[in-house]
């Protein structure tokens, strides 16, 4: 993660589709699934910034929140950098591997992504399979 997430520091310059594909594929993530939590999260606005009830704040078009900002910290990310796109999008793929290791390539771990409450993370990955499904990235369950 150092590496990808030093060099997407220095990648302002990339188009966001660019930091899409080269951070999934740097962690083993699907592209569409990130884009889709981008538009389902912010509707892909990277300067979007919500205050939650619970006192945390979500950062960027992936919606980083705020639980996560000392670990990030500790590897070198500093929470104003999730401003940046193309950081956002890393340190969004890096989150979603975290819950692939733990959960597989599934939808819980896309879930749960959002949140690991099975309700919200249910309804989370619902919501993305909803979006794919739109996109055509995916086939509507029957």
């Amino acid at each position: 993660m150092y590496a990808a997430l030093a060099l997407s520091l220095f990648c302002g310059a990339l188009r966001a589709e660019d930091c899409f594909n080269q951070a999934a594929a740097y962690q083993g993530v699907n592209p569409s699934v990130l884009r889709a939590v981008a538009w389902f999260e912010s509707k892909d606005d990277p300067g979007a910034i919500n205050r939650n009830a619970n006192g945390s704040i979500d950062v960027g078009q992936l919606q980083i929140n705020s639980v996560h900002f000392n670990d990030l910290a500790r590897q070198g990310v500093p929470h104003r950098a999730l401003t940046d796109p193309c950081v956002n999008v890393y340190v969004a793929a890096w989150l979603l591997k975290q819950k692939m290791v733990k959960y597989g390539n599934t939808w819980r771990a896309i879930g749960a992504y959002h949140s690991e409450s099975p309700k919200e993370r249910d309804a989370y990955a619902l919501n993305i399979q909803k979006i794919l499904v739109t996109w055509g990235e995916l086939q509507a369950s029957r």
